[in-house]
């Protein structure tokens, strides 16, 4: 029985080398291509610059907002095309004052924008659908109330679509986390996200044409949102499945990898744990709602897409648990075999699949090491040698964070689904 778990588990590693090896490649392809100079004081201007409705959904956000609506109305876009909608969705705060205090100042007198105080329901996806109702831009762009938007991030953003209107219904960009040097959490989440983005993102579009949709610094075209019906009201994870639902329209959802918007992260693991359980939860919803697709007539970018999710947040996963689960048994069991000579352990560490298994297990951390040193090259500022000791350490630390994550939204699914009942809420991100 533990030979056959230390070959599953062999086979594991290689399906995740493979898969690394893969998204590595087309990130450094992307990174290439792209590192040209380009003058941001001086941008060519655009073929044509659509009108487009900035969206900030505020659930309590008055310790951020005004920062956030600072930078949309400061950004280098014409000021006749550019509507600015700021949702105080069911607030008990001074949200809704901030932005009107901005309103009352001369600076921004020519600027359009207002406040929406709202009470209705569905979180932000109910937010983004009431935008739909009442935007007068071809454009929706999406801003969550802690992501500051660089001048430049919405030329950007338009100037990906317009590269191919038809068939681009999205695009997004990158975001940096502002407050990266609080404390080793901080640090942590930083270096993923940076990972995310520099690799992932980059190799996944540049090999594949496949995008994701993120929270915030991203926009898309109106016509077609209403065509699919606009966004899941309610839903933990909206972002993800409205990627599917316009891949499932034949669009394409752009990389502007020079759009940045600046965003806050989590500063204790109370609240990365209930921002990622959300994730998490919303996550294996969609997956589990696409995975009829593996074997249906459907793009082969939604079947590539389903098997990535599925490797990633389950089999993946469950390969860690195992193997975490064996070690720590093997540990006790060696440990006893100390005091009691008679109790031997599960697996030998001089056995051939154990030498086997740990070679593999090399090559997995040494790719680890391999993509996050090209990340953080990428990023300028991040290549540091305190940022490699941290990301030495966060495999070992923060990356099993989100295996206990898994489990425990894993765990909430699965009773919701026996009980009827739906226990995970949203929870309002801790600002700073």
């Amino acid at each position: 029985m533990i030979d056959w778990i230390y070959v599953i588990a062999i086979i594991t590693i290689w399906l995740s080398i493979v898969m690394t090896i893969v998204t590595i490649s087309g990130g450094v392809i992307f990174i290439f291509k792209h590192m040209y100079h380009t003058d941001i004081d001086n941008l060519p201007p655009l073929k044509r610059y659509p009108k487009v409705t900035l969206v900030v959904p505020a659930h309590n956000e008055e310790l951020v907002i005004q920062d956030t609506v600072r930078a949309i109305l400061n950004l280098r876009y014409p000021l006749d095309r550019m509507e600015l909608l700021v949702y105080a969705d069911n607030c008990n705060d001074q949200t809704a004052e901030r932005v009107r205090d901005l309103m009352k100042l001369s600076e921004f007198s020519k600027n359009d924008f207002r406040v929406i105080e709202r009470t209705g329901t569905g979180g932000k996806a109910g937010v983004l659908n009431d935008a739909l109702k009442v935007s007068k831009g071809e454009y929706l762009a999406v801003y969550d109330a802690d992501a500051a938007p660089e001048q430049n991030a919405l030329y950007f953003l338009v100037q990906k679509v317009l590269e191919n209107p038809d068939r681009y219904a999205a695009s997004f960009g990158r975001n940096k986390t502002r407050n990266y040097q609080q404390n080793f959490l901080s640090r942590c989440i930083n270096l993923e996200i940076v990972n995310t983005q520099r690799i992932q993102h980059t190799g996944l579009w540049q090999l594949f044409k496949i995008g994701r949709i993120p929270g915030t610094n991203f926009i898309i075209n109106k016509k077609i949102v209403q065509s699919i019906g606009g966004w899941n009201n309610g839903a933990l994870t909206e972002d993800t499945a409205i990627s599917f639902s316009l891949m499932h329209a034949g669009k394409l959802i752009a990389l502007a990898h020079r759009a940045e918007a600046f965003q806050q992260e989590p500063e204790t693991l109370f609240a990365y744990y209930n921002q990622r359980k959300r994730w998490a939860r919303g996550n294996y919803e969609v997956i589990l709602d696409n995975m009829k697709h593996l074997f249906d007539k459907t793009s082969w970018r939604i079947k590539l897409e389903v098997a990535y999710y599925l490797c990633t947040f389950f089999w993946f996963n469950a390969a860690i648990i195992i193997s975490n689960v064996i070690f720590l048994i093997n540990l006790a069991l060696g440990v006893a075999h100390v005091f009691v000579p008679q109790v031997d352990q599960l697996v030998s560490l001089g056995g051939p699949l154990s030498v086997i298994f740990l070679i593999n297990w090399f090559l997995m951390f040494f790719l680890y090491l391999l993509q996050m040193n090209i990340a953080l090259a990428s990023d300028y500022g991040q290549a540091t040698v305190k940022n490699f000791f941290y990301t030495l350490i966060s495999y070992f630390t923060y990356a099993q964070l989100f295996v206990v994550v898994s489990i425990v939204a894993i765990y909430d699914m699965l009773k919701d689904k026996i009980t009827g009942k739906h226990t995970t809420k949203w929870y309002k991100t801790q600002r700073f």
